[in-house]
């Protein structure tokens, strides 16, 4: 069953959690920030493939690769968050997207489309975040 969204469709607490037109809103949102990350990393690559380290003065070529490395560093971060997406992706099929996995109770709308892999809830994000700092401190 395919669902067409209207053009100005955004997922609001007043309608039925996770219904058809919210789902699919979710993963068009997933699929396209996804498809933006990989355009970027194909730039990325393309831009590494254009040449070596040419700089004849060694600060340009230390600066060069600094750049490079911070690139490189922020692509790995990327390809992790890919990972996400695609786990987002895989909780829309199979039903759990949108529910907090520590407390099965929904993930507000709000935060899932500022985080849109979002897994827990603010209130288990907040808990998990405090037990790190505690267990950190130790």
């Amino acid at each position: 069953m395919t669902v067409t969204l209207p053009q100005d469709y955004r997922p609001s607490e007043d309608e039925p959690f996770m219904n058809e037109n919210m789902k699919e809103y979710f993963r068009q949102k997933l699929l396209s920030w996804r498809s933006e990350l990989l355009r970027e990393s194909d730039e990325t690559l393309a831009h590494l493939q254009e040449g070596g380290l040419q700089e004849p003065d060694i600060a340009d070529r230390a600066s060069a690769e600094t750049d490079r490395a911070l690139e490189l560093r922020t692509r790995d971060r990327e390809r992790k968050l890919i990972a996400k997406i695609d786990a987002a992706l895989e909780r829309l099929l199979d039903g759990s997207y949108g529910y907090c996995e520590e407390t099965g109770e929904p993930i507000t709308i709000r935060r899932l489309e500022a985080r849109a892999i979002a897994t827990l809830s603010i209130e288990a994000q907040e808990r998990h975040e405090r037990m790190e700092r505690t267990h950190r401190e130790d």
